[in-house]
């Protein structure tokens, strides 16, 4: 037990610790509440406050705001049932600082929690909900290679437990062959996209052969072109000589006025 504390010491979180006296319960009022919370078996109570000094001293209570330090002081009433007191620190007449807040409820006391407690409570209960929900969820996703994912839908009566779904069945026709379900189009887009990735990434090597091979085809394209360009040249070769023969074979009967021989000359009987 720390001194100047009640009968027992107070936990690390308080928030769950509750105290009571039944002897005091029927006759509580506003006159005697603070009396009924300084009991020595209160947890909450600290001895060594200015309440237990002006009592001890047989003082007024008005006296609690000319002293320096801490102190208890009924804050809210609500009779028969809610009465709130407060812990403070008293630093002059004028001026204190909230510790915590204490409520009786029916003639039980507790703490009432801080700002941070109640926020850390929301968080921690709304996390459960979320990951509850998420757990629910993915009990009831199924997926089918053909037809990609989809949800099952979960009636009021069935169990709460994770669902399994059953393997397919085939379906079969007497006197046919299976009838295989095709893929939709999610499905083979999908797959097409990852095979050229990886062929991408990781090219296939080619064997000597298949290798050697484009360098040999390149051989043969050179030199059918050398080829080609020779036999153009021979072929414009043969039709310049076919142009000069022709030339030199054309007729020279007709002779041009240059060409033509003088006048004979006439000779005059003497």
């Amino acid at each position: 037990m720390l001194p100047g504390r009640g009968v027992g010491c107070l936990p690390d979180n308080p928030l769950g610790l509750s105290w009571h006296d039944s002897n005091w319960i029927p006759m509580l009022n506003s006159n005697n509440i603070l009396d009924y919370f300084s009991e020595r078996s209160n947890p909450f109570y600290d001895r060594s406050c200015n309440n237990e000094a002006i009592k001890m001293q047989r003082l007024s209570m008005d006296q609690l705001s000319n002293m320096i330090g801490l102190e208890y002081c009924l804050l809210h009433v609500q009779e028969p049932i809610l009465y709130v007191v407060r812990k403070q620190h008293r630093h002059s007449p004028t001026h204190s600082t909230p510790i915590a807040d204490f409520y009786i409820v029916a003639g039980i006391v507790y703490q009432a929690p801080d700002l941070l407690s109640i926020i850390n409570s929301h968080m921690m209960s709304s996390a459960y909900h979320l990951e509850t929900a998420f757990e629910e969820l993915n009990s009831l996703a199924r997926f089918h290679p053909s037809k990609g994912y989809s949800w099952e839908n979960r009636r009021p009566g069935q169990p709460t437990g994770p669902v399994t779904a059953p393997p397919p069945s085939p379906v079969k026709v007497t006197g046919k062959r299976d009838i295989e379900e095709a893929s939709s189009q999610f499905q083979r887009l999908r797959v097409d996209m990852l095979l050229v990735e990886l062929t991408r990434k990781f090219p296939l090597p080619l064997p000597q052969a298949l290798a050697a091979t484009p360098q040999n085809t390149m051989i043969n394209q050179q030199t059918n072109e050398l080829i080609k360009k020779e036999v153009k040249q021979e072929i414009k070769q043969e039709m310049i000589q076919d142009i000069n023969i022709k030339q030199e074979s054309q007729p020279t009967n007709s002779l041009s006025p240059s060409m033509r021989p003088p006048p004979e000359k006439k000779f005059k009987p003497a």
